[in-house]
């Protein structure tokens, strides 16, 4: 009986890409949008629900008590502060949570094993994070809408500073996920880094009213610039330098995409 030769098998050879993998980043980062998306009552609605309270709070509580900052009724000077502080949060938990999941879950592989490189890694996910973070900060825009007016000064103060605090905040989540590795160490970075930032960066009072060292102090504070440009935007006035403002978040940007893609090409704490 003649047998017919039997070829051997050949493992399937690696798609070779040139230039950007647009079909895996395009993948990975619809991948960080739905999974947001398909939580919107947890990921949206909680967030707005939350910036209504503290409208509620320092808004209509106080109604009367508080007197209008530099000619600004008090309600739309905070207003621009409760949406950027929404941006900050949201943009920050999405890109942590999702890393530090898949790490605590093993499904880490699941990223490193597709063609992508360090630079689609980081690209997908902090811009998945920012997606969540503007459109979280887009809908508290207009949740606060019926309790104060808010006038459009400067349009592209609003489009830079908030896109690039939804950025930043973004790399500062893939940084803590990639570092964390368990929940107790993302609380630490959310309770002591992260919240005490925003509250101290004049989110809901004037910076110039701090006594000293203090007002020095929310100067060095990098999201005192995000607040203060965002809010210029919208009422026209700057308690600090746009000059420096709008440096300092381009350089913020710049070094957290940096580090970001140090720790994804270096496999910090995600392969052995």
């Amino acid at each position: 009986m003649k047998h017919e030769p039997v070829e051997a098998a050949v493992p399937p050879v690696p798609r070779d890409y040139h230039g950007i993998n647009w079909a895996g980043f395009r993948t990975l980062y619809m991948r960080e949008v739905r999974r947001f998306w398909k939580v919107g009552g947890q990921t949206l609605a909680a967030p707005v629900v939350t910036a209504l309270l503290y409208m509620m709070v320092f808004v209509v509580a106080a109604q009367g008590a508080r007197p209008p900052v530099h000619g600004t009724p008090f309600s739309t000077f905070v207003a621009p502060g409760l949406i950027m502080m929404s941006i900050l949060n949201n943009a920050f938990a999405n890109s942590s949570s999702s890393l530090l999941q898949s790490k605590m879950n093993g499904l880490m592989g699941d990223f490193l094993t597709p063609p992508l490189t360090p630079m689609e890694h980081v690209a997908a996910f902090s811009l998945g994070g920012a997606t969540r973070g503007v459109l979280v900060g887009a809908v508290t825009w207009m949740a606060v809408l019926p309790f104060t007016r808010l006038p459009i000064a400067h349009p592209w103060a609003i489009l830079y500073f908030g896109g690039g605090a939804a950025l930043i905040l973004s790399l500062l989540g893939i940084m803590a996920g990639l570092w964390s590795e368990k929940f107790d160490h993302m609380a630490v970075v959310t309770n002591f880094i992260v919240m005490p930032m925003t509250f101290l960066s004049g989110t809901f009072y004037l910076v110039e009213r701090l006594p000293e060292p203090f007002r020095t102090a929310s100067h060095y504070n990098p999201f005192f610039y995000l607040i203060d440009g965002f809010r210029y935007g919208f009422i026209g006035h700057a308690e600090g330098s746009l000059v420096a403002g709008v440096g300092m978040t381009a350089g913020l940007m710049v070094f957290c995409a940096c580090v970001s893609l140090w720790m994804f090409e270096t496999g910090y704490k995600i392969k052995t």
